[in-house]
């Protein structure tokens, strides 16, 4: 499943994210994983989270070659049942244009796998089109 969290930036997307990731260790079983643009979060979320910085692979460049690097992050860790994209509209070419297919493709590894997906979008939920029914909206 994917779930979204969608505002504008400075909304508190980002910090609701981490209060989620964190609460989360209490009831998942396996990994969280917690993407995030650059480093500065990574005191904020607790130990057990992975944390990756997409700042590390700035060779990542558009949909297909993100939607790649999430099948390598997979690959290590079967345990994964919950990854959180923070800003994902902010890096990678992925904007209101092509998010409905990155969200779609999201879907479908979410089903494949068995893990869920939460995403944050820095955009107004209506500069985003009706995509965003087929998803829940966490704010």
């Amino acid at each position: 499943m994917v779930k979204l969290f969608v505002g504008h930036k400075g909304s508190g997307k980002t910090k609701k994210m981490i209060e989620l990731a964190n609460s989360s260790l209490e009831t998942i079983n396996g990994s969280i994983v917690f993407i995030n643009k650059n480093q500065r979060l990574m005191y904020d979320l607790k130990y057990k989270i992975r944390v990756v910085c997409m700042e590390d692979f700035p060779l990542i460049t558009n949909v297909d070659e993100y939607i790649g690097f999430l099948y390598g992050v997979i690959s290590q860790d079967h345990d994964i049942e919950l990854i959180f994209i923070d800003s994902i509209l902010h890096y990678a070419d992925i904007n209101t244009s092509n998010v409905e297919d990155f969200l779609e493709r999201l879907n479908i590894i979410s089903t494949t796998y068995g893990m869920d997906f939460i995403v944050s979008l820095s955009a107004d939920k209506e500069n985003l089109g009706d995509f965003l029914s087929k998803y829940e909206v966490l704010n």
